[in-house]
Formats: C-alpha cells, sequence, structure tokens
C-alpha cells in the first residue's frame, strides 16, 4: 500500500500514527514545501522571547520517520491531484503515485489590500518556521515594530518578540482585541495586561497606505513611524489541490467524519478542512492543534482499513501572554453566568439544557471538566449544576457517571 500525505504538520503527524496502528508494512510518503522537521506552530512564538530552543520546537523526535518508515520529500511543492492516475505531481516535475492520499495542506496568511505595501522591503509574516528565522533576523532592540491584527496570530508574535525590540504598535480594525475568542469584557482584561507590559493597541482602525516607514491609518488619519511590520490579519485555507481536482470545497475541503473528502481515496485533515462542529451542529473549519491531530489520527486509520470517526470536536483555545491564561470552549449562547474577581474571569453560557460554551481567563481550576460538560452535551438536569459552575468538581456527578469518568481517567 502506498500512503501519501501532502504536508508536514500536526494533522500529517497524527496520520502517519493512525496508518502505523493498523498497517505497519505499507510505504508512507510525506510531501512538504517547507524544509524542516516537523514542528509545533505554536512554538514559533516561544522560540523568538528564548522560552524554547529549536530542538525543543520539534514535535517528534528525530527518529519519528525513521522508525514510521515515512520518506520524506522535503522542499517539495505539490501542484496537481490526477485522481485518474492516482497520483501527485510536484512542481519539480515528479510524479508520486498513491493508493490513499491525505491533504494535509494547512493555510497561508491573508495578506489585505493596503497602497504602497510592496515598498515595504521589512514586511513579515508570521505562521512558519522560516517566518519566525526571518523575524528573528530583523528585530533588534531599537526597531519600532508595527503588527497589523490583534488577533490570535497577531498577539503570539508580539509576545514573542516585545523584549527584544523598542516598541510595539498593534492596529486592528475590530473594536477588541482576540476578538474570534473573547467578547468585550474578557479581551479589556488582556488588553490592559498587555498594555502594562509595553503594547501600544489603535482598535477600531486600519492602514489605507505605506508611504516609506511610515503608516497612514484609514479613520483616525494617525501616521505611525515602523521599522519592521508584521502582516497578522487572518488566514485562508489552502484548499486548491482538491477543488482543481474535483473534490468538494467550501470555505474548506468537505470532509465527513471520517475525514473522506468527495474524492475517491483522498483525504483531507487540520486547517484546510472544513469538518463537523458538535457545539454548532455544522460543518467548518475548526483550525487548532488537537483538533488537526483527531482529524490525522482518524484519516490514519480508514486510510490503512480502519474505521474510525470524529463526532465531538469542539472549538476550543487554550492560549497565554506574559502570565496570563487563557481557556474558552463552545459557543457564546443562551443563559451568562459570571463571576469576576480581579484578573480572574469566568463566563459559563448555558441554552437548552446543557452547558454549550465557557470564557475562563486565569481561573483554570477543573477546567477540563467544563470541557467535557461541553463536548458530551451532558443534560444539566442530571448533574448538580450548583456545584459545577462554582467549583467543577466530580462530586457533582451521580455516582455511576463519576466511576465511568474516573476510569476515563478525566
Amino acid at each position: 500500500m502506498e500512503y501519501v500525505i501532502i504536508g508536514n504538520s500536526t494533522a500529517a503527524v497524527a496520520c502517519v500514527e493512525g496508518i502505523r496502528t493498523a498497517d505497519g508494512e505499507g510505504r508512507i510518503t510525506i510531501i512538504s514545501d517547507e524544509k524542516h522537521h516537523c514542528y509545533g506552530r505554536p512554538t514559533i512564538s516561544y522560540c523568538l522571547m528564548g522560552a524554547t530552543s529549536r530542538e525543543n520546537m520539534k514535535y517528534r523526535p528525530d527518529d519519528f520517520y525513521e522508525k514510521n518508515n515515512v520518506a520524506l520529500m522535503l522542499g517539495e511543492r505539490a501542484v496537481k491531484i490526477d485522481g485518474e492516475s492516482k497520483t501527485v505531481l510536484l512542481k519539480s516535475g515528479k510524479k508520486v503515485p498513491y493508493d490513499k492520499l491525505l491533504v494535509a495542506t494547512g493555510s497561508r496568511p491573508f495578506v489585505p489590500p493596503m497602497d504602497g505595501l510592496e515598498s515595504v522591503k521589512n514586511a513579515y509574516s508570521f505562521m512558519t518556521y522560516d517566518d519566525m528565522d526571518a523575524l528573528d533576523k530583523a528585530i533588534s532592540p531599537k526597531k519600532k515594530v508595527l503588527v497589523i491584527g490583534a488577533g490570535l496570530i497577531g498577539l503570539k508574535c508580539v509576545e514573542g518578540i516585545l523584549k527584544r525590540v523598542g516598541s510595539v504598535t498593534v492596529v486592528d480594525l475590530a473594536d477588541r482585541i482576540l476578538p474570534s475568542i473573547l467578547d468585550a469584557e474578557g479581551a479589556s482584561i488582556i488588553q490592559k495586561q498587555l498594555e502594562a507590559e509595553g503594547v501600544r493597541f489603535i482598535l477600531n482602525d486600519c492602514v489605507s497606505r505605506f508611504e516609506g516607514k511610515m503608516a497612514v491609518l484609514k479613520n483616525s488619519g494617525l501616521q505611525i513611524a515602523f521599522d519592521i511590520l508584521v502582516i497578522a490579519v487572518g488566514v485562508r485555507p489552502n484548499t486548491e489541490l482538491v477543488k482543481e481536482a474535483g473534490g468538494e470545497v467550501n470555505r474548506g475541503i468537505v470532509v465527513d467524519t471520517g475525514m473522506h473528502t468527495s474524492l475517491k481515496d483522498i483525504y483531507s485533515a487540520g486547517d484546510c478542512a472544513e469538518g463537523f462542529d458538535s457545539s454548532t451542529g455544522t460543518k467548518r473549519i475548526l483550525a487548532l492543534l488537537p483538533n488537526a491531530y483527531f482529524q490525522g489520527k482518524v484519516a490514519g486509520i480508514n486510510m490503512a482499513g480502519g474505521n474510525a470517526e470524529q463526532t465531538n470536536a469542539i472549538p476550543m483555545n487554550a492560549i497565554g501572554f506574559f502570565g496570563s491564561h487563557i481557556l474558552t470552549a463552545g459557543v457564546y449562547e443562551g443563559q451568562c453566568i459570571s463571576h469576576i474577581e480581579g484578573d480572574k474571569y469566568k463566563k459559563l453560557f448555558v441554552k437548552d439544557g446543557k452547558f454549550c460554551g465557557f470564557i475562563l481567563i486565569n481561573d483554570f481550576l477543573c477546567a477540563g471538566i467544563y470541557t467535557q460538560l461541553v463536548r458530551d452535551k451532558i443534560d444539566l438536569g442530571t448533574v448538580d449544576f450548583d456545584i459545577l459552575k462554582n467549583a467543577p468538581q466530580l462530586i457533582a456527578y451521580p455516582l455511576a457517571a463519576r466511576k465511568t469518568k474516573l476510569a476515563k481517567k478525566v
């Protein structure tokens, strides 16, 4: 059996491990346009700030590929999938045959149109190892940095470079930072903590044009001088290979709960895949590392002839900045139960008798129980929610349920 994986990040690693649970002999080939050993993308900010090393960024040990009989084709870009001949065409002209194929191509930075951007010499993205390397070489203690985007990627970049540059200014069109995961109150807490570290925020505004090392903002007319520009507005999934091969694509590559695409013997996983979100009952992209791993593992098992599904995926984020910690999951709908005390912030959301989501800032006590409540759609009539909403603990469950959960090591 010839297994081919396009991509070399979390979903790809999980796919290899999934395949090897059922097939120890088949040949696995990984094709990646990056030239690096698999690494954890969230670690690039920690490496920049000196909190981890390049060696420790590796997502699996050096011998991972050899032990799993994986042939690596690094620095090679896949440009076409031919479903009839079951081959992947590379930019170099090589053709790679497959019996089963995983498309785990991830996403790429979205760069909005801004006049004069092409004239900015020191402009960077912040998604890959090479982005990290380039920025590492560019920054220095006196440099002024402008970051466009106050979302997850932009603020992790800020954390990575803040202590190594002269100043950092963040501009975002949204009315708050981290708008995809935090409400206004929660965002305000994190913003104040980042401002205390020296970050300057300009919200409700965007860059209309660049004039040399000067950015002119559209709404306020402010002019911001900078030496280095980082664009972290958002990402776009890499769906072209499947779309051009005739596969079903919406915002992402459409997959079922087994990670099958609409094309025979072709699977997809990770940030490029549009799978089932159990919190909303709809299909959408959940660009999260744990989700990429689960999807990749399911795909690998099924590629090797198994029968696996992912039916309980939910949006979930765990992230921190300078000692502050954020954990969110599910959707923010229905009744809101809040508890705010200083920099500790908790909001729980209940809809139709079920716990559907939460926002926690610096308050992670037994948060895994909250996550499980959202993931499993537990009827709150079967638990003592008064206990759970104050201090989550297993005593809130009936005895039989406690025994089951302890057996699962929740």
